[in-house]
């Protein structure tokens, strides 16, 4: 990674807690990205960090870390990824940049599976705490955690400063949405766990999936502590 030209790159080490939610952050953008009910990605290591102050603009890391495939933790691959949190301005999501090595599991099959499964279900899908309270998930709800997981990405994008580090704790309650079109929609109320503050947070996100284009989070927003109820 080059670094620009300006203040310089201050070297962390990699388990420093501002580098690790750089790396958590940075991994979620990257598996909103690139995931699917198939597959989703989360940090296992982080090789490298260095921060940049960049005058009136904000902190820059710029991280080398290895995300593993949360359905196979043999399965992982290498990036870089550059995160740039904004001064002063918790409305502006941080700016992520990344760069993957080697190939990501493919996942096409699993995905056509899983998408002509519920496209032939007579009675939209409905279901709640996954995983259950004894942390198990049902073969057949794996993708529809997967597809959380991967959604949940975006919101934690959107939501996160220097000083949070968010991760999906818990599926509430998922509804399918029936559409006329080829997309899937599932209204998901999920447990986000900010585990700076160790507060569980209650959201609601619409999710909108089609094989071949990918995840998008059409509305979501943060509901009432008693929503978690």
């Amino acid at each position: 990674m080059e670094l620009p030209r300006g203040p310089a790159a201050t070297e962390l080490p990699p388990s420093h807690y501002s580098a690790t939610r750089a790396a958590a952050l940075a991994a979620c953008y990257i598996c909103h990205r690139l995931g699917s009910p198939g597959h989703g990605l989360a940090p296992r290591t982080v090789r490298r960090a260095r921060r940049q102050d960049i005058d009136g603009v904000g902190h820059k890391y710029y991280l080398e870390l290895v995300l593993e495939d949360i359905t196979d933790n043999d399965r992982t691959v290498n990036c870089t990824a550059e995160v740039l949190y904004h001064l002063g301005n918790k409305n502006i999501a941080p700016d992520v940049q990344f760069t993957t090595e080697g190939e990501l599991q493919n996942t096409d099959e699993a995905d056509n599976i899983f998408y002509n499964r519920i496209k032939s279900l007579e009675k939209e899908l409905v279901a709640e705490n996954i995983p259950d309270s004894h942390g198990n998930v049902s073969p057949e709800m794996q993708p529809i955690q997967l597809l959380a997981w991967v959604a949940s990405g975006f919101v934690i994008w959107q939501n996160s400063t220097e000083n949070t580090k968010f991760q999906l704790a818990q599926i509430k309650h998922v509804k399918q949405v029936k559409r006329s079109d080829e997309y899937l929609e599932f209204d998901y109320k999920i447990l986000l766990h900010e585990m700076v503050s160790q507060e569980i947070i209650p959201w609601q996100m619409t999710v909108l999936w089609h094989p071949q284009h990918g995840v998008q989070v059409t509305q979501d927003s943060r509901q009432p502590k008693h929503a978690s109820e």
